[in-house]
């Protein structure tokens, strides 16, 4: 007589996904299993306290010696010490590398350094994210910061490829990158109406307009920086509104094409000339390092705050910037209308992302 017994043994590394959203938001083993306690655990698994205690701390073992692997995600790909499902991996990575925008916004264009890290319990106070979990997102956001900031070609394709991130989220590291290259203001009370995904989108767009990669992709600089020369370049703008002539013809342009298709027409034709001096000039500063910081400070100053003051609907904004971008295509002798069109597609996206009416 003969009996066939089959074995099956396997070392699939099993992730609660509740289990690590809890350690991912900072909490303790004891937090944890309250927090399942209190979620009915018990009830559905049909199981004891002292086995969901135990439970608990092996998935906090096995994701604490994970981490070391998700510092650089690649390398969870290659390992074979723990054996995860291909989609349960990206489930890792994406999760851990995603962040809360609230804290973003805090630290945005703040230098990544030590000091900053310092101020993270007043961060964590005002935000509501648990100091552990804000000290592991300031970790991450300053890894990729580290990892991309002297690499050439575009920002969130290199991010995407050494962090295995999904393009949305590698797109949004890569507005906090460029933020902490070029250090603008975002903290002032006048900002504050200001969310982290309005910023990101101004970020996206400077980026695809006015980087290094958007001017010269065979240059090898690194794409997180606002290239000098251009910056340097927009002071030839500054004849827009320096030359009588030319400003007098360009406001004549726009309102011709702008009469009887925007509800403040007569507000636009009395502080024309004063809000192309605005928009003009912003660019023509950018050459200085303080006048960098103020961009954001200077479009809400300048143009947002003089138009709202005005009732200009988002309409009423979007139809002007669009006219009065293609107008000096009509203006003769003005010689830069290349530089003009691509300093006006950043500045126009910006200011229809900023302009909440």
């Amino acid at each position: 007589m003969s009996s066939d017994l089959d074995v099956f043994v396997g070392n699939t590394t099993l992730i609660d996904e509740e289990v690590y959203r809890l350690w991912l938001d900072g909490h303790s083993v004891a937090e944890a299993v309250a927090r399942r306690l209190r979620g009915g655990v018990l009830e559905r698994e049909g199981t004891s306290v002292a086995v969901l205690q135990s439970d608990t701390r092996d998935h906090y073992r096995t994701f604490q010696m994970l981490e070391r692997l998700l510092h650089a995600p690649p390398r969870l790909l290659q390992q074979l010490l723990f054996q995860i499902p291909p989609e349960r991996q990206q489930l890792l990575v994406q999760r851990y590398y995603a962040f809360d925008e609230a804290l973003a916004r805090e630290l945005l264009g703040k230098k990544l350094s030590k000091g900053t890290k310092k101020e993270l319990d007043e961060v964590s106070a005002r935000t509501g994210v648990g100091i552990r979990s804000c000290r592991r997102q300031f970790d991450n956001f300053k890894r990729v910061f580290k990892a991309v900031e002297e690499l050439r070609g575009p920002l969130a394709e290199n991010i995407q490829q050494l962090f295995l991130l999904p393009p949305p989220l590698a797109r949004d590291y890569a507005a906090i990158v460029f933020f902490a290259n070029s250090r603008f203001e975002t903290g002032k009370r006048r900002l504050q109406f200001l969310s982290f995904a309005d910023f990101a989108a101004c970020a996206q767009s400077m980026m695809a307009h006015w980087s290094q990669g958007a001017l010269a992709p065979e240059a090898a600089e690194p794409d997180g920086d606002l290239p000098k020369s251009f910056l340097q370049d927009l002071k030839e703008l500054k004849v827009l509104v320096a030359d009588k002539d030319l400003l007098d013809q360009h406001k004549s342009l726009v309102c011709s094409a702008l009469r009887g298709k925007i509800s403040v027409y007569n507000e636009l034709e009395a502080n024309f000339k004063a809000l192309s001096r605005a928009l003009v000039n912003v660019g023509g500063k950018l050459t200085h390092a303080r006048d960098v910081r103020d961009f954001f400070v200077d479009l809400v100053e300048k143009v947002i705050e003089p138009c709202r003051s005005d009732k200009w609907s988002l309409g009423d904004l979007r139809l002007f910037l669009t006219h009065y971008t293609a107008a000096p295509r009509n203006l003769p002798g003005f010689r830069h209308q290349a530089l003009w069109e691509r300093y006006m597609a950043a500045i126009t996206a910006c200011l229809l992302r900023m302009y909440h009416d």
